[in-house]
C-alpha cells in the first residue's frame, strides 16, 4: 500500500508526465527523420550512385536464388546481410543527433541571453524610491 502512495506522489509531481511527453515527441521526431532519410535523402543518394533503391543493397550469405530485394531473399529463408538498411539507419541517427544538438544549442543560447539580460531595479529599490518621492 505504501508503494502505491509513493507511486502516486511520483506521478503527480509531473515526472512521469514529462517523461511520457518526451517519449511521444521523440517518437514522432524519429518518424519524421526516418521519412526524411527514406523518402528525400536516400533517393538523391541512390540517383547519384545510379542505384535503383539504396535500402536494397545486400549480400546473400547463405541460400539459393537470385533475389531482387531484401524482402524476397528473407521470404525464401536466405541469410541476408542488409548493409543498405544499416546505412539508412546510420544516416537517420546522424541527422537525429544533429537536430537534437541544434535544439540544445538553441536552448542554451536562449538561457544565456536570459541570464545576461539586464535586471531591473529590485523591489526594495522601487519601494525606497516610492518612499522618498512620498517624503518630498
Amino acid at each position: 500500500m505504501w508503494m502505491m502512495k509513493e507511486f502516486k506522489e511520483f506521478a503527480i509531481k509531473g515526472n512521469m508526465v514529462d517523461m511520457a511527453v518526451g517519449i511521444i515527441i521523440g517518437w514522432a521526431f524519429g518518424t519524421v527523420i526516418k521519412s526524411l532519410v527514406d523518402d528525400v535523402i536516400m533517393p538523391v543518394v541512390s540517383g547519384i550512385f545510379k542505384l535503383p533503391d539504396f535500402a536494397n543493397l545486400f549480400v546473400i550469405l547463405s541460400g539459393e536464388g537470385d533475389f531482387t530485394s531484401v524482402e524476397a531473399a528473407r521470404e525464401a529463408w536466405a541469410s541476408v546481410l542488409a548493409y543498405g538498411s544499416f546505412i539508412n539507419a546510420l544516416i537517420a541517427f546522424l541527422l537525429l543527433a544533429f537536430a537534437v544538438f541544434m535544439v540544445i544549442k538553441w536552448i542554451n543560447k536562449m538561457k544565456r541571453a536570459e541570464e545576461e539580460a539586464p535586471a531591473g531595479p529590485s523591489e526594495i529599490d522601487l519601494l525606497t524610491e516610492i518612499r522618498d518621492n512620498l517624503k518630498k
